[in-house]
């Protein structure tokens, strides 16, 4: 496709966690005229909302980063919000982007749409080989079906739809409300609240299964050379190719942060996900390569989390 700089590239989430890396990312790449729906003036749950949206911002490519998600907890007590949420703006997005003959719509799926024992490392075509992990299994059919939306319309319409397929993010900016954040985020503010008031840090699980942790700059980046370079009918996975363990996570957050108390296993927690680890080689067809280490994200992380919170 022509160069970004001459189109007009709405970011729906543009203001969340992941939405406002693909807009600095954007503008790296020479995209001047980026469009953000804020959830006060556009509902994109509502048919109605989302052609006016349209009408109004005129895009000529479409990125969808919102969502409603969360972590373990989130999920497991929001299983028909998430569902509902996530189905209705990708249904009522796409067929938006038909309706006004958007150029490219690119949909942001999950990893939580994997089956939870689909054979590692992952491959897009095992993506229906089998139910997603329980306590998130409504977000990650809601995230499935959105793949498949992208598919049925570039096959019935012709329209230019991709799906790609993030796995767990984390960075500068993340949600560390421990009722709604994922790992990485819950596991700093646990060992940062841990370290301030003296108390030991309690962590979900057996701290045995795995997960690939992604640097959020470098998602934002694979998906903008996506949008760029990608015209494929597949979803495409946007990861590492690297797995950690909780444990290992556990260890260098503790290492990073200079917590020196004692770390609990509750093991009447669930894990989650046994495993999570991405064959990566599809992106690779379209330029990415991730380049932020978990350590050095970490990092960046722990240190954006501390300068955040000075003063609270």
């Amino acid at each position: 496709m022509d160069s970004l700089s001459t189109k007009r590239v709405c970011v729906t989430g543009g203001t969340g966690f992941l939405g406002s890396h693909i807009m600095d990312k954007l503008h790296e790449h020479g995209c001047l005229d980026v469009v953000v729906p804020r959830h006060s003036d556009y509902d994109l749950r509502r048919r109605e909302e989302v052609c006016a949206m349209y009408c109004d911002l005129a895009p000529d490519i479409v990125i969808h980063a919102a969502a409603s998600c969360g972590g373990i907890m989130a999920c497991s007590s929001n299983h028909g919000r998430y569902l509902y949420d996530n189905l209705t703006m990708g249904i009522e997005l796409i067929e938006g982007a038909r309706e006004f003959a958007v150029e490219k719509f690119i949909a942001l799926s999950s990893v939580c749409a994997y089956p939870r024992d689909v054979e590692i490392p992952a491959k897009e075509e095992n993506l229906w080989n089998g139910y997603p992990e329980i306590t998130n299994s409504a977000y990650g059919i809601s995230k499935r079906v959105l793949l498949t939306a992208c598919q049925a319309y570039r096959k019935q319409y012709g329209l230019n739809a991709i799906g790609l397929i993030p796995v767990n993010l984390y960075g500068p900016r993340d949600t560390f409300d421990p009722a709604r954040s994922h790992a990485v985020a819950a596991l700093i503010w646990k060992c940062m609240e841990a370290q301030k008031n003296g108390t030991d840090l309690v962590v979900w699980g057996t701290g045995a299964a795995s997960r690939e942790f992604m640097y959020a700059e470098d998602c934002a980046e694979a998906i903008v050379l996506a949008t760029e370079n990608y015209n494929g009918d597949e979803p495409v996975n946007i990861g590492t190719g690297i797995e950690t363990t909780i444990k290992e996570l556990v260890s260098l957050i503790t290492e990073l942060t200079a917590y020196q108390g004692l770390v609990k296993w509750d093991n009447s927690k669930p894990d989650g996900q046994p495993r999570r680890l991405f064959d990566v080689s599809r992106s690779e067809e379209f330029g990415f390569k991730a380049k932020t280490s978990l350590r050095e994200g970490l990092k960046r992380t722990i240190e954006w989390y501390k300068c955040s919170n000075l003063g609270k």
